[in-house]
Parts: structure tokens; C-alpha cells; sequence
């Protein structure tokens, strides 16, 4: 056999292994794909659940959702709005979106680019009132962007839970707002002082005696960009051009 035979069937060969390589991975992704997007959204489930302090372990995730209420607030009027089916709602692809967001130019102090005109909220009912209302946060810390979940109670200003499920800030600094006792200092906070949003991180630990204690959080020991960015984002989302007008709307009934 010359040495040509043998280059070409050598290719052949190469050339049926990376076409059964190929179908083997696309058929692997196909049939996973189900299986990944159920896992997506039981984590989104469980996020949801843990800022709220609702998760519980010994109880399926599926199972205490059930409690949850999913609906879709118009930002640009502070009002629930059934324009669109929430359950096919997708909220990032909404916001690159020029036709459902809106450029906030110099009001976007939580650098999100765009902003959707449409949010997801999720409620908690208790006796035909809200007791919680879990709001979806992002915004730039110093590496990435944080997307998170902040849970308010039912007057719409005290902090129930707020935690991040997505971010690469850096392990042990900016990384620190995954540290239990940290978040656990978010719950009973208070979002507005005289009609403004005020929640935010400080330089260093509270003094509990202060006058503004009631709306601040300890900064992260080291990670100064990250704490100004999960204070900016805060803010926003608090802000007029973020839930604010709901949250008004939901204190008097009118949301």
C-alpha cells in the first residue's frame, strides 16, 4: 500500500470520528437540554426562597414555591400588568432589547446599560394580604455583574433577605457578600428615609447608635468597588427608575 493510500484512509478515519464525535455531542446536549433548563429554574426557585428566608432543607423546592406568586410589574407605571404571559416573560433578553427597555444614560449609577420596561416580582400572600415581595437586583461590583434578589416585607420597606446567586467577585473580598453573617445583617433594615432610597453599604461597621443605622449595612473589608457597586445597584432598584413607584403603589393598594 502506497504511503497516499494510507494519508487517505488516515483521514477518512479522522473525518467519520469527528462526524460520530459531533453527533454524539449534539445528541448529548439535545437530550440534556430539558434536564439543564429544570435545574435553572429550580435554582432560580431556591434563590428566590433563601432571600425571602423561606428555604427550607428538609422540604422540596418545588413544593414551597407553591407559596410564591409571580407576576409582572410595568416599571415605567408602578402597576402589575398582564400585557404579557409571565410564565414565557424573559426578562434579560427584554432588556437588550431597544423596543422593551429603556436607555438610563446618566441615571444608571448601577451600570445595567438598559433597563426592561417589564419586571418579574414575586409575592407572598398571607389572609389575602402581602407579607413578602421579592424583587430581582443587578447591577457592577468590581469584576462582573451581581444579579441577586432582594426580599422586602409586606410594607414594603423593611428588609426582609437579600442575597446574590451570580457573580465573580473575588473570593474572600468582594466575594464576601456570599457570607451568611453578612447577609444576615440586611434583614431589618430599612430602604426610604424621607421618600428617598437610603439603603447602602458604609466604610467600615455600624455603629447600631447611629442616627442612620437603620439604613446601613457594613461595607466589605477590602472590596471598596464592590461595596459601592452592591450600594449603587441597591439604590437603582429602590430607585425611581427601578421599583420605587410599585412599592409606593403597593403601600397605599394601588399596585
Amino acid at each position: 500500500m502506497s504511503s497516499h493510500e494510507t494519508v487517505g484512509k488516515t483521514i477518512k478515519v479522522a473525518l467519520a470520528l469527528c462526524v460520530v464525535c459531533s453527533l454524539v455531542v449534539s445528541t448529548a446536549a439535545v437530550m440534556l437540554k430539558p434536564a439543564q433548563l429544570a435545574n435553572k429554574e429550580l435554582d432560580r426557585q431556591r434563590n428566590i426562597l433563601a432571600a425571602a428566608g423561606l428555604l427550607q432543607v428538609d422540604v422540596s423546592v418545588d413544593e414551597q414555591f407553591k407559596q410564591i406568586t409571580t407576576k409582572l410589574v410595568d416599571l415605567r407605571t408602578g402597576k402589575f400588568t398582564d400585557e404579557v404571559d409571565v410564565t414565557a416573560y424573559d426578562q434579560a433578553a427584554a432588556a437588550d432589547d431597544k423596543n422593551l427597555s429603556v436607555d438610563l444614560g446618566d441615571a444608571d449609577i448601577a451600570k445595567v446599560g438598559r433597563r426592561e420596561n417589564l419586571s418579574l416580582v414575586y409575592l407572598v400572600e398571607k389572609d389575602g394580604q402581602i407579607d413578602k415581595v421579592i424583587l430581582p437586583i443587578r447591577g457592577a461590583g468590581l469584576w462582573s455583574t451581581l444579579y441577586g434578589f432582594l426580599a422586602l416585607e409586606g410594607d414594603a420597606n423593611t428588609v426582609a433577605g437579600l442575597g446574590f446567586y451570580q457573580h465573580g467577585e473575588t473570593p474572600g473580598l468582594g466575594g464576601e457578600v456570599d457570607n451568611p453573617r453578612w447577609k444576615s445583617q440586611w434583614q431589618g433594615k430599612q430602604v426610604y428615609k424621607s421618600g428617598e432610597a437610603a439603603l447602602g453599604l458604609i466604610k467600615g461597621t455600624v455603629n447600631p447608635k447611629g442616627a442612620d443605622a437603620a439604613y446601613q449595612v457594613d461595607g466589605l473589608a477590602g472590596a471598596t468597588l464592590t461595596s459601592v457597586g452592591v450600594t449603587n445597584l441597591v439604590k437603582f432598584w429602590l430607585g425611581e427608575n427601578g421599583f420605587q413607584a410599585f412599592l409606593n403603589n403597593l403601600r397605599v393598594g394601588e399596585a
